[in-house]
């Protein structure tokens, strides 16, 4: 039931709400069996904005199709397929509100925000009728990171008329200290509908950031589209993902004798061993402490220097590191006996049989 170009072109830029709901979806369809929005929170511990937050994700990505009654409440959830994706036409119009957050019109197909009108939370029933014709609805491609939408006036007054969103504005302005610009109020647009951020979660990423020293808001957007990619859809998984990297960064400055907070290349070179390299924390303070042992100057450098040798002999873990490091000197040694100058004299070779043959003939 799941498509190979769900995986290939939507899987990646998912976060982990998004994803469950939608293989949930496919699952109650190939059962037939009824499901709600109450359902889908309860199951999986969301609140039912999460769950229509995903909803609307998915239909922004074309890959499902919501239907709704006279009175703006959602009845029913169509799983587009995804068997001819290449073979795209032009979009059915349709409304997709979210409880009281219409998306802005921008991110709309065939109204604008003055047509759209709030709704009030509904009971959404499942339905499972036969999948559409991917024809019938265009497909977007998949990119690295989200792109920001272009928001006019409109789209921010129906955002601020939100609940959610004067709560997430006020806690924004008492954490910054400031009132928040236009451009400010994009941003938290952005992280919540189209990154699809609980109020929650914005909250407590501006603490983090705030705590941080940071209280600008493209370095806070930056944080959140780092969370997005790492599929953290609760303050929980924030606060685990940052203690641990607070943790390891801590360790590895203290290893190579700092107590300061790393600097910009500092920070270069620990992302380098601790992300491109995926070293452990304890192969890295194994080469700290050979570091520390050998030279008080560049020591980062000369960190480096050794879990570069290490990476490239395929070191996994720290029981590797013996073999590596005697492997390294084996070559050592063999370069420098080539290096000698003795061996660097051309070897004369003599053919024995052709010298007894001369001799003889004198």
């Amino acid at each position: 039931m799941l498509s190979n170009y769900f995986i290939d072109e939507f899987m990646a830029d998912a976060n982990d709400a998004q994803l469950k709901i939608y293989l949930f979806l496919i699952r109650m369809m190939s059962a037939n069996l009824p499901t709600s929005v109450c359902d889908i929170a309860d199951k999986f511990n969301y609140t039912e904005k999460d769950v229509l937050r995903a909803l609307a994700y998915w239909e922004s990505r074309q890959l499902l199709s919501l239907e709704y009654d006279a009175a703006h409440n959602l009845t029913g959830i169509q799983v587009l397929s995804l068997d001819n994706p290449y073979e795209v036409q032009k979009p059915a119009t349709r409304i997709t509100p979210v409880l009281s957050f219409v998306r802005p019109a921008s991110m709309q197909t065939g109204m604008t925000a003055r047509q759209a009108r709030p709704v009030a939370a509904p009971q959404a029933t499942y339905t499972a009728p036969q999948p559409a014709s991917i024809s019938q609805y265009p497909v977007q491609q998949s990119t690295t990171a989200p792109v920001k939408p272009e928001y006019s006036l409109d789209d921010l007054k129906i955002f601020k008329s939100n609940e959610d969103a004067q709560q997430i504005l006020f806690v924004a302005e008492q954490y910054l200290g400031k009132q928040l610009t236009r451009k400010d109020m994009e941003t938290v647009l952005f992280i919540y509908d189209t990154l699809g951020f609980s109020s929650d979660l914005i909250d407590y990423l501006i603490q983090h950031c705030v705590e941080k020293g940071k209280k600008d808001f493209r370095y806070i957007e930056k944080v959140a589209l780092a969370w997005a990619d790492q599929g953290i859809s609760t303050p929980k998984e924030a606060q685990e993902i940052s203690k641990q990297y607070d943790k390891t960064v801590y360790t590895i400055m203290k290893s190579l004798g700092k107590n300061n907070a790393p600097a910009p290349k500092e920070m270069e070179y620990i992302n380098k061993w601790t992300k491109e390299y995926g070293f452990l924390l304890d192969v890295i303070q194994e080469a700290c402490d050979k570091t520390v042992l050998t030279t008080d100057n560049h020591r980062f450098a000369y960190a480096d220097g050794i879990l570069t040798k290490w990476y490239q002999a395929g070191v996994h873990h720290k029981s590797d590191i013996p073999q590596a490091d005697a492997s390294y000197q084996r070559m050592n040694q063999n370069q420098k006996m080539q290096n000698n100058k003795f061996n660097r004299f051309e070897q004369n070779t003599y053919d024995y049989d052709e010298l007894e043959a001369a001799i003889l003939s004198n």
